[in-house]
């Protein structure tokens, strides 16, 4: 048994973004869909293996307790560190859930002090003064104030976090961190005296991060986002990266998307504009009792096989507020769910052998309806977005598993359509 780490990601897009944080930093990854079980097996001589659950949104207790079973396999499995995984724009409601896990992780493993830190700089995720900046913006004036789910409206990552938490949050500045490894062990040493338990640490490069996890090698829990968990990765010592499936040469090709981030509506407008066949869901009309499932099919049998399609959800932050004005937001977000989820086991029975799916909520969704428990990491088409490789019962297939707000705009059209 090689394991060295053991992630618990928060939901399923965000365990494909940390896999292949991992795989980056040479380490041989896997990752497993949903709370694992005794019959959960692993690929030989993984040295990082992460538990991408859907904890992020779900009830503060069930958050808990899914993130506890998924720590409790991982210890099993030989993991001697865990890396709790939440987004790079620290999604989270008023009062969890990232506080609150995080808490509990720590208390099983007898930690009192973790280190917190979602930068993602190649994603525009920096963080400085403890605050999180989206580009040049800060979190709280960047379009994720309009998140459907989890809206942002504050900046301060030690306020967020306080909020969620009855222990001390503190701060390590940038400063303390250009100062290297040493600097940044002397103030968590500083901080873990002082009472604290959560330290959020400034980072604007990934040199920062590359620091900060040297910092966090010995630490039995560790938090953030996945620039975080390269750094740890970097920290271990490597035996090579994954070796991927091969690609599917035969078969059809298509994009499942349900986030309505404004990174993925670009990505859905580069590929209409591309002149590549797209087809938007009518959500309201889904909820009357209408067959939207089979009339996505059957414009989906119509389409040039030798082309790629979309099948979106997707929806602009007006549009978004219409649907869920009328069914409420758990009842709009389930009506997606249920869509995509059953497009994409037709789709799979109908030869589609590559698949690119946008958002967290919909890659549970696609990955639970395929019956997909766990893949293999491969490359990545843009930071934070690989293929992975499965087994399902059509046969092998080439998933892509996309965060709403991350890739290139042409991803949908370049993924699918370039050579390997």
């Amino acid at each position: 048994m090689t394991l060295r780490i053991g992630c618990i990601a928060d939901d399923f897009t965000g365990g494909t973004d940390v896999a292949a944080a991992f795989r980056r930093a040479g380490l041989r990854t896997a990752l497993v869909f949903g709370t694992p079980d005794a019959t959960t097996a692993l690929p030989a001589d993984c040295d990082a293996a992460v538990v991408a659950l859907k904890s992020r949104s779900t009830p503060a207790d069930e958050a808990v307790a899914e993130s506890l079973a998924a720590q409790s396999w991982l210890w099993a499995e030989g993991a001697t560190q865990i890396y709790f995984k939440y987004c790079s724009t620290f999604d989270s409601t008023p009062y969890g859930n990232i506080g609150p896990v995080t808490d509990a992780l720590m208390d099983a493993a007898g930690s009192g002090l973790t280190l917190h830190c979602p930068a993602s700089p190649p994603n525009g995720r920096t963080v400085y003064q403890g605050h999180l900046f989206v580009h040049d913006q800060l979190l709280s004036d960047s379009p994720l104030r309009h998140h459907p789910l989890n809206p942002m409206t504050d900046s301060s990552l030690p306020r967020l976090l306080s909020a969620q938490t009855p222990h001390r949050v503190a701060v390590i500045d940038w400063p303390t961190v250009r100062r290297g490894v040493d600097a940044v062990r002397e103030a968590l040493l500083a901080h873990e005296r002082a009472g604290v338990r959560h330290v959020v640490a400034d980072a604007l490069t990934d040199d920062d991060l590359t620091v900060l996890g040297a910092a966090a090698l010995e630490m039995p829990v560790v938090a953030g986002a996945a620039g975080l968990a390269e750094g740890v990765g970097h920290a271990y010592p490597t035996s090579g990266p994954a070796v991927a499936e091969p690609w599917p040469d035969q078969g059809r090709a298509a994009v499942l998307a349900g986030s309505c981030s404004a990174r993925t509506l670009e990505q859905i407008a580069q590929f209409y504009a591309a002149g590549l066949p797209s087809l938007h869901l009518d959500v309201l009309a889904a909820a009357t009792g209408r067959d939207v499932t089979a009339e996505a099919l059957t414009w989906f049998d119509k389409q040039d096989p030798g082309q790629p399609v979309l099948i979106y959800a997707s929806a602009s932050p007006e549009e978004l507020a219409a649907v869920q004005a009328q069914l409420g937001v758990a009842e709009a977000a389930a009506q997606v769910e249920d869509l995509l989820g059953a497009l994409a086991s037709h789709l799979v029975e109908r030869g589609v052998r590559r698949l690119l799916v946008a958002g967290g909520e919909t890659s549970g969704a696609v990955t639970t309806a395929l019956g997909i428990r766990a893949v293999l990491v491969g490359e990545e088409a843009d930071p934070g977005v690989p293929w992975t490789y499965a087994t399902t019962r059509s046969g092998d297939l080439a998933l892509m598993l996309k965060s709403g707000n991350f890739g290139a705009p042409d991803l949908f059209t370049r993924a699918l359509t370039e050579s390997r």
